[in-house]
């Protein structure tokens, strides 16, 4: 079924179309609700349950669901399944009203009611399958019932289903309401009986008893569920804007975020939106505690609940997520595990997460609801839940979690301690928001007996993202530093100069973040306090704490420290555009010799961008795989870890000159950073640009090249306006710029490149200036432009960079005429390349550089695997006429002996030809004379010389 086609359906899911049923023929005089069509004993069938609901205006378009239906329709069993208000109904009446008469007649439509027993459930199916076959009902074999079947009636009605010509199509919304197992088992028998002729299409919310098992195994259920039925972005703005409440992109995700794509939900905000004042700071406001989002949950999904899994979501929604053995501590239910497994399965309440053991994670608005009913129980019972949070929290060792709950459970002795034995894995490396509100800050006399207490409460609000509230408490905290034993006051000191430092890196302020990395480090030789001095309430007389961490010795600490200020630092040169690959390969050293995985994960995942935007392939791709290898690490979220590793991976691939990899990559990275198709990555400047110049020599490669300068031109300016984002504006530039000296507008790229060349720090334009002037056919200005790549400095350049520039003063010597040097120094760049396996500097650049590497099969190469396969490589990606002109040859060479010709660049004798093709010797040389003849060559070189003239090779 076409679902594209310009006349199916207006953008809000009415007007007209070529085709589709709409209102079923038959029904069209009787589709007022009440309405009767039928009698069964007495008792009259209505046709509101017949045809399908009407859903209210407007109707958002939503192909990608409709294109789900077409393909569960043409197999036996569809299911689209989840609670209350996720646009079952709607989904189904949409796609049968638009649905193409490829079935016998009209779908067939019943809606199924509470209260449905066996005997009227099939009153409405005959009803309705009498209609949907009655256009075809003289071709039928044997009849169909005449009236309500009874369980000994099934053969016929199935032998009158198996009789149709076509399929009948037959759609059941709300089945769950049916609770008659032999009714539903009638059902499977006729699917199983009618020989492929019906054609089951199920709305139901959780409960259904199907054999689903048994159908999902035969590989005849299609399944629709919350995740499909969530609304993407567009979506999104295609519903505000067909209520008349358009939003920006930002705040569209934010509101698509806050109700987990949830479709009554969004419907509710976008009718409240059209009267706000102020729709963006309102969708900011946004949740489940509004009332009419509340009323809804409590009528359409608390109502329903069995009371005691209500309690359970109650009494989880403390945390974000949750598994069987918290749910357990918090609710003393043994059974919690089931529990939650059974409402996750019920889908659209819980999501359970890709995790061994199971995480659940509560629908947002919902959490928001529960959360408000938690906050109106006793203050000493959700102190309770929050004392038991945190204690189970700080045995699972998820110390940023047991923090919070220590502290909103007023446990500032616990508090303290998890953040003086775990201050480096106390501070943020995501954009993820930390929901619920902020616990309640320590008593004055608390911060007294322990002022550690708020520099616990300034890394939780720090964590969280409450910037000023953290300054807050740190400056509360530094009021008791002076009357402090010395070796706690140095612990203290050390403590509170590494929340300066995370303060620093979050505000992006490099000058402070250095300044507070140096005053950290020069408490390095004060690192460890000696066995049994007075460190205070925090900690025991013997270096550990109440709860039993020890105190790391000297070398871990020193290792702590190197890790921790490694990180900030690092992150925020990156903030301003800086690229600190070594860096950040010290940092891993680092956290690992500390025995900080999360650290580790940081700057592996940073590293391995870092390493491929340098050219360090092999380096990259390992440190891109030991990120990804890295477990789920104490709930913290490594979506953007995990991003950066997708990335540096997709830069690997770019650069091998595997484009198809590369796309694959590119496409995991995206979401990582909010926003998939836009180089614009909030708060992560160098990944967009690095996304940007790995998606448009994509799009370039696809011959696109406008989509490439877009995508260019918006990458560079929402770079920073910064010193250390020199290098990768260059990059961006010198891309810009061959981008518009493909599409012919040599003055655009020259003016692009004019007074930003010649400096240091820009060999990548020097580059792009040189090959911009060669391809003007200025040779001289070419040569003029083109940096030293073999001096010293060179060394510390992107290999990509150095590459072009080694190949362009190879295509200029040859241009004059050296071509000993020409081949000298093509045999430097492949030295260089090699290694790494750099492939695509060779196949994407001037057409001239596949003539030197064939030459340099002939003269003899260090590399002659790797040239053979770059000179195919050229080949592939060069575009060259299909056949050779008439009159070139009198005839042309076959398909084997193009490949023997091929073969022949090299210095392969014929039995190592044979070998290679797997041919007898005789064969090999019947094809080497016919090319010679064909060619009129009488020796090898000869050939292979005449057939790069005719561009045979």
């Amino acid at each position: 079924m076409n679902r594209s086609a310009p006349g199916n359906r207006s953008p809000t899911g009415g007007g007209t179309r070529r085709r589709g049923w709409g209102r079923v023929p038959e029904q069209q005089d009787h589709a007022r609700v009440g309405t009767a069509v039928g009698r069964r004993g007495g008792q009259p069938l209505l046709s509101s349950r017949l045809t399908p609901t009407v859903p209210p205006e407007p109707v958002v378009a939503r192909p990608r669901l409709l294109r789900r239906l077409d393909e569960g329709g043409a197999g036996p069993v569809t299911l689209v399944a989840a609670p209350a208000g996720w646009g079952k109904t709607t989904l189904l009446a949409s796609w049968v009203r638009l649905t193409e008469p490829e079935y016998a007649s009209a779908p067939a439509w019943v809606s199924v009611e509470a209260g449905d027993d066996g005997d009227r459930l099939w009153a409405y199916l005959a009803a309705a399958l009498r209609t949907a076959t009655r256009a075809a009902d003289d071709d039928l074999v044997t009849p169909l019932p005449t009236g309500p079947p009874r369980p000994d009636q099934l053969e016929l009605l199935a032998a009158g289903l198996a009789a149709a010509p076509r399929p009948v199509l037959l759609v059941l919304d709300d089945l769950h309401r049916i609770t008659d197992p032999a009714a539903l088992s009638g059902l499977e028998f006729l699917l199983r009986h009618s020989e492929q002729r019906l054609r089951l299409v199920v709305g139901a919310r959780a409960g259904l008893p199907l054999a689903l098992h048994r159908l999902r195994l035969a590989g005849e259920l299609t399944e629709i569920g919350p995740d499909d039925l969530a609304f993407t972005d567009d979506e999104v703005a295609d519903l505000l804007t067909a209520h008349g409440a358009p939003l920006p992109t930002e705040a569209v995700r934010r509101l698509r975020e806050r109700t987990g794509g949830w479709p009554a939900a969004l419907r509710i905000a976008a009718l409240a939106l059209r009267g706000q004042p102020d729709p963006e700071r309102w969708v900011g406001q946004f949740g489940g505690d509004q009332p009419e989002i509340a009323g809804y949950l409590h009528e359409e999904v608390l109502a329903a609940m069995d009371p005691a899994d209500r309690d359970l979501l109650r009494r989880t929604a403390l945390a974000d997520t949750v598994c069987a053995d918290l749910a357990e501590a918090l609710t003393g239910r043994t059974d919690a595990g089931q529990a939650l497994a059974d409402l996750a399965r019920a889908g659209g309440l819980l999501r359970r997460e890709d995790s061994r053991p199971p995480w659940y994670r509560c629908d947002p608005l919902l959490a928001d609801l529960l959360r408000a009913e938690l906050a109106r129980l006793p203050d000493d019972e959700v102190r309770e839940l929050h004392a038991r949070a945190s204690d189970w929290y700080a045995d699972a060792e998820r110390p940023a979690d047991g923090l919070r709950h220590a502290l909103a459970a007023g446990r500032w002795d616990l508090a303290a301690d998890l953040f003086v034995a775990h201050w480096p894995e106390l501070t943020r490396y995501d954009h993820d928001p930390v929901d619920g509100p902020p616990p309640p800050s320590p008593p004055p006399d608390a911060v007294a007996a322990d002022p550690e207490v708020a520099l616990a409460s300034a890394a939780e609000r720090a964590y969280a993202g409450d910037l000023g509230a953290a300054a807050g408490h740190l400056r509360t905290a530094a009021g008791y530093a002076d009357a402090l034993p010395v070796p706690r006051r140095d612990r203290f000191l050390r403590l509170a100069t590494a929340l300066e430092l995370t303060l620093a890196r979050l505000v992006g302020d490099l000058p402070q973040a250095r300044a507070a990395a140096a005053r950290l480090l020069r408490t390095r030789a004060t690192a460890a306090p000696p066995s049994g001095s007075p460190v205070g309430p925090s900690v025991d007389p013997a270096g550990g704490s109440p709860t039993g961490v020890s105190t790391r010795d000297s070398t871990v600490e020193d290792a702590d420290l190197r890790a921790f200020t490694g990180t900030a630092l690092g992150l925020v040169e990156m903030s301003g555009g800086g690229l600190p690959d070594t860096r950040f390969v010290r940092v891993r050293a680092a956290a690992r010799e500390a025995g900080r995985p999360r650290t580790e994960l940081v700057a592996a995942s940073r590293a391995a961008l870092l390493l491929a935007v340098r050219g360090d392939l092999r380096s990259a791709e390992q440190a891109a795989r030991d990120a990804l290898g890295m477990p789920p690490w104490r709930g913290w979220s490594c979506r953007l870890d995990c991003g950066y590793a997708y990335l540096a991976l997709a830069v690997v691939a770019l650069h091998r000159d595997q484009p198809e990899e590369a796309a694959a990559n590119l496409a995991l990275a995206g979401p990582a950073f909010g926003v998939p198709d836009v180089p614009e990555a909030v708060g992560e400047p160098v990944a967009g640009a690095v996304f940007a110049l790995c998606r448009a020599a994509l799009d370039r490669d696809s011959g696109d090249p406008a989509a490439a300068q877009r995508l260019l031109v918006r990458a560079r300016e929402a770079l920073p306006h910064e010193p250390a984002a020199t290098e990768l504006s260059s990059l961006l530039r010198a891309a810009e710029a061959e981008t518009r000296a493909e599409r012919g507008d040599l003055d655009g790229a020259r003016a692009l490149l004019a007074g930003a060349t010649g400096d240091a720090g820009t060999p990548a334009l020097d580059v792009a200036l040189s090959r911009l002037s060669l391809r003007a056919g200025d040779v001289g200005a070419a040569g003029r432009a083109l940096p030293d790549w073999q001096a010293s400095p060179a060394t510390a350049w992107p290999l990509p960079v150095r590459l072009d520039a080694g190949l362009l003063e190879a295509v200029l010597a040859e241009r004059a005429g050296d071509v000993r040097r020409a081949g000298r120094v093509l045999e430097q760049v492949l030295d260089l390349a090699g290694p790494q396996g750099c492939r695509r500097a060779f196949t994407r650049a001037e057409p001239s550089v596949r003539d030197l590497l064939a030459a340099r099969l002939d003269a003899g190469t260090a590399h002659f695997a790797l040239v053979s396969d770059l000179v195919r490589g050229v080949e592939e990606s060069t575009p060259r006429p299909a056949v050779v002109p008439v009159g070139l040859l009198d005839e042309p060479l076959t398909e084997r002996e193009l490949t023997i010709l091929r073969y022949l660049q090299s210095i392969l004798s014929n039995v190592e030809i044979a070998s290679e093709l797997s041919l007898s010797v005789n064969t090999v040389k019947t094809h080497v004379r016919n090319i010679y003849r064909k060619l009129g060559a009488t020796r090898r070189r000869e050939a292979v010389r005449r057939a790069r003239e005719l561009r045979l090779i």
